[in-house]
């Protein structure tokens, strides 16, 4: 290779080395967060009984949880793998106070049960694998606490915070920090 060639691809290759150190963020290794993290009320009806133009699913990221009152009656979500679309969102319960959860677990989740809902319940959810712009494919996280079940209008509102940033867990207001 003639040497100009060589000095341009060694600078091209340095431009290239220092563009990915800004664009990574501290030691996580990830691109800086864009998409603050807010928390938002959000209604469900149930797949059942309600008008069908009515919303029945939260989605994150291909992690449609439906609601729906289960075969005895109770409110539950149901995630994709318990609606028969694939087993590869998941739900999890928590006993942790909803504004104290700051980071969402990886493993734990269930893939192919409904969940029982009450007032005051807190969810974990975990959305499908997707594939993120900086090549790494993981899932988007979310929590949710239930406000309200109306069972004579087979309704839900709950409150979510979803972490739409791609490879970040953090599930407090503002940017995510991990």
């Amino acid at each position: 290779m003639p040497p100009h060639r060589r000095i341009a691809a060694r600078d091209a290759a340095l431009t290239g080395l220092a563009l990915l150190v800004v664009a990574c963020s501290g030691t996580t290794n990830l691109p800086a967060p864009i998409f603050a993290n807010v928390v938002d009320t959000v209604s469900l009806f149930a797949l059942r009984g309600t008008d069908v133009r009515l919303p029945s699913a939260f989605a994150l990221d291909g992690a449609h949880t439906a609601f729906d009152f289960d075969s005895l009656g109770a409110p539950a979500l149901f995630p994709t793998g318990a609606i028969n679309l694939g087993q590869l969102s998941g739900l999890q319960q928590s006993t942790t106070a909803f504004d104290a959860i700051k980071l969402a677990p990886t493993g734990s989740y269930v893939f192919d049960k409904p969940l029982a809902l009450d007032t005051g319940t807190v969810v974990l959810v975990r959305s499908r694998p997707i594939l993120c712009l900086f090549g790494t494919t993981v899932s988007l996280y979310a929590k949710l606490r239930v406000l309200v079940v109306d069972s004579t209008a087979r309704r839900l509102d709950m409150e979510a915070l979803v972490d739409q940033n791609c490879g970040y867990r953090g599930l407090e207001p503002g940017l995510p920090k991990q």
